[in-house]
């Protein structure tokens, strides 16, 4: 019998998760920012409750550019932040400082949603979170004054890295699945964590590349189960979209797509099918893919001022725009 005590899996220096299923977050728990007006940016920000019961909330972010122009609409981004599920946090200095620099250049109001984590809130509740949160936005009868002045309820956006990528396609394919709903104006998945059982070539090899450590690949193998207790396993269509008997892409309910993925990053490969995928799969949109070569897995939350992060800034913003 396994020690309780003992590790199932973790990814060093992030997150640790024990066979008695407790878990351990070793970074992004401690220091939580408040909202503010930020002069650099010249962004301010303020915290909402969606939900009271469950306690589903939001940091906004309004640019002072949109602010200054009452009589314009501009576009809204409904974000979902990364963490295998069962970390991170949309008040966490990582994200705050990445999407208030977003929403500065772009020129776009971003409603980015903290969700209930695993696995103490075990999946799918932070899909059913964040589905709530969309809805939210996206019905243009919510009671936020910021999002009933200034945005353009035909332009808006999912988008998340990570785990928020995987949420943000199962927002759109909601969407699409959903009848009466309007479809929304686009996504942006950035190194979307999808998974699967068979393992891509490009797998095997970056699993011996000492250069890419970011996302071991024991770890990414034993996640899925760990935050979805009731899952059939890493073939579940929810991880895996590519699976046969899969919803089909066609159904996804926006009008363009763009796939971000670091090339050395262990869930590259999978960004990629998608984008080959959708592309295949009669959806009538239009898709962009990038690819940030020299790269690992979110990197541009890390290090948001080199070269590859700031060409990856440029093409969000053209995409919004």
């Amino acid at each position: 019998m396994a020690d309780n005590s003992e590790v199932d899996w973790e990814i060093p220096g992030h997150v640790r998760v024990y066979k008695d299923g407790h878990i351990e977050r070793l970074v992004g728990y401690k220091h939580f920012l408040q909202p503010m007006y930020n002069s650099f940016y010249q962004v301010t920000s303020k915290d909402i409750t969606i939900n009271k019961e469950t306690d589903v909330s939001a940091r906004l972010y309004l640019p002072k550019q949109v602010e200054n122009q009452p009589e314009k609409k501009f576009p809204v981004l409904v974000y979902y932040h990364g963490g295998a599920f069962c970390m991170g946090s949309t008040f966490s200095p990582l994200y705050h400082k990445y999407l208030k620099s977003l929403s500065s250049k772009a020129n776009i109001i971003i409603v980015s949603v903290e969700y209930r984590l695993a696995p103490e809130h075990p999946l799918p509740i932070g899909y059913e979170d964040s589905w709530q949160a969309l809805q939210w936005v996206i019905s243009e009868t919510n009671y936020d004054a910021w999002l009933q002045n200034h945005a353009d309820f035909g332009r808006v956006f999912v988008s998340g890295d990570s785990a928020g990528g995987n949420i943000a396609h199962h927002m759109a394919m909601r969407i699409g699945s959903s009848e009466g709903m309007k479809v929304i104006k686009g996504m942006v998945l950035v190194h979307p964590y999808f998974w699967g059982v068979e393992r891509l070539e490009c797998e095997i090899e970056k699993a011996g590349n000492e250069s890419s450590k970011a996302l071991p690949v024991d770890a990414v193998d034993k996640m899925w189960p760990s935050v979805c207790p009731g899952t059939s396993g890493n073939d579940d269509d929810r991880i895996n979209p590519f699976v046969e008997g899969a919803p089909s892409l066609a159904g996804l309910g926006c009008e363009k797509v763009m796939v971000c993925v670091a090339a050395k990053d262990l869930l590259s490969g999978r960004g990629r099918i998608y984008y080959e995928k959708l592309k295949s799969s009669g959806w009538k949109g239009m898709v962009e893919f990038l690819e940030s070569h020299g790269e690992d897995h979110c990197f541009h939350l890390l290090n948001p001022g080199c070269d590859k992060a700031l060409e990856m800034m440029k093409c969000l913003v053209d995409f919004f725009n």
